[in-house]
């Protein structure tokens, strides 16, 4: 395991000095920051990470190589995200069962025209479900928040916000959860219950 903090888009810090921390069960691990090395560290007893205190931010890609045993162990990726450009729809599963308590929780993200995620997108999405389902929640993880979670629209928080759906009992079929945001392309993800 490697992961890489914070995420790399800081159009306000170009060319300011923002540490980087690496979590990873290797012994080691270089940083590299548009492809040129920031050097390589190894981890000391009881240490849960690694700190590179002096990176000076740059927009553009943030790799982290970590090794154990002197050979190469997990990577880990951060870009730069480009402009928020669609609402994307995850669910953590999509069969359900028709019995009035199965739930699907429906990750909903901000993302670029490369796909990833944006991670300063603050829009608000507005959600439409049809079929057997009802939405019974809705959360953003901000914990100054103060909206209803019984919502049908949520504010992204760092670009994600969650939609919890719910099976009516005794109905079976497809479930569609649709979202939007003005000026990003909408989506849809389907679920079928039974």
């Amino acid at each position: 395991m490697a992961h890489v903090l914070p995420h790399w888009t800081w159009p306000d810090r170009v060319g300011k000095v923002t540490p980087v921390h690496v979590y990873t069960s290797g012994d080691e691990a270089e940083l590299f920051l548009n492809g040129r090395s920031l050097g390589r560290k190894k981890r000391g007893p009881r240490e849960y990470r690694l700190r590179w205190d002096e990176v000076v931010y740059e927009p553009g890609e943030l790799k982290v190589v970590a090794y154990k045993a002197g050979r190469e162990w997990a990577t880990g990726l951060e870009r730069t995200a480009g402009a928020a450009a669609a609402v994307a729809l995850e669910a953590d599963r999509r069969d359900l069962r028709a019995d009035g308590q199965d739930l699907a929780f429906v990750t909903v993200s901000i993302r670029d025209e490369a796909d990833g995620l944006v991670p300063r997108a603050g829009e608000r999405v507005h959600f439409r479900l049809e079929g057997p389902g009802e939405i019974i929640g809705v959360d953003n993880g901000d914990p100054t928040r103060l909206e209803s979670f019984q919502a049908k629209d949520c504010r992204v928080f760092n670009g994600l916000c969650l939609v919890i759906v719910r099976t009516l009992n005794g109905r079976s079929g497809s479930i569609i959860l649709r979202a939007e945001a003005d000026g990003l392309r909408r989506a849809e993800v389907t679920l079928r219950t039974q």
